[in-house]
């Protein structure tokens, strides 16, 4: 596997690896030996799946205390996924970056603990894994509104269908249970690439 850079330092893009023949493919999701040999978190502890439809934006969601990374992987479809620094004190707070990924490009993206988490589905119908650290806890579970204007993404939908519990998410200048910013391992890169963006 390759590991990418993004404009996060500490957000990944995994390319796995593809064994295919006229029969087909087959890729390895999670391997907990070679994941963490590359710093890549800690063991899943926990994997969701989910359904969307064309236009669904998700997020931004996190949990704090107990935060969850996220190893997030699009099994069908195409999804424009996005990761938020929200760590208090963190020299990119506020930043984002965002990835495609696809049944197709078999990219993965990292999400440490301490991020705001979201994605956009842009094929008609998209199948997504996440594969998270510590188990979901909805005495944790908090959301950062998907529009703030200060963090500004582009989800790159033009008609989002978003529940309206995520409509009424507080801004990240309101929102009170922020995770501390500390210091992560870095890790060694194959090559760059994201397309994200600033508040």
């Amino acid at each position: 596997m390759r590991i990418i850079a993004t404009d996060l330092p500490d957000v990944f893009i995994i390319e796995m690896k593809v064994f295919a023949d006229d029969r087909g493919s087959i890729k390895e999701l999670w391997n907990a030996p070679r994941y963490l040999n590359q710093g890549l978190g800690v063991p899943s502890v926990q994997t969701n799946f989910s359904r969307s439809r064309k236009g669904v934006i998700r997020g931004l969601h996190y949990q704090e205390p107990h935060g969850q990374g996220k190893l997030v992987t699009v099994v069908a479809g195409e999804v424009f996924d996005v990761a938020v620094d929200i760590r208090k004190g963190s020299p990119t707070f506020g930043r984002w970056t965002g990835t495609l990924l696809s049944g197709d490009n078999h990219h993965q993206l990292w999400i440490p603990p301490g991020f705001a988490h979201g994605f956009s589905v842009l094929s008609d119908q998209a199948d997504f894994l996440y594969q998270c650290t510590a188990p979901y806890d909805p005495n944790c579970e908090h959301a950062i509104r998907w529009n703030d204007p200060a963090i500004g993404i582009d989800w790159k939908v033009s008609d989002p269908v978003i529940a309206r519990k995520d409509m009424a998410a507080p801004l990240l200048s309101e929102a009170k249970a922020l995770p501390p910013y500390y210091p992560l391992p870095p890790l060694i890169v194959t090559t760059n690439g994201s397309d994200g963006g600033k508040p």
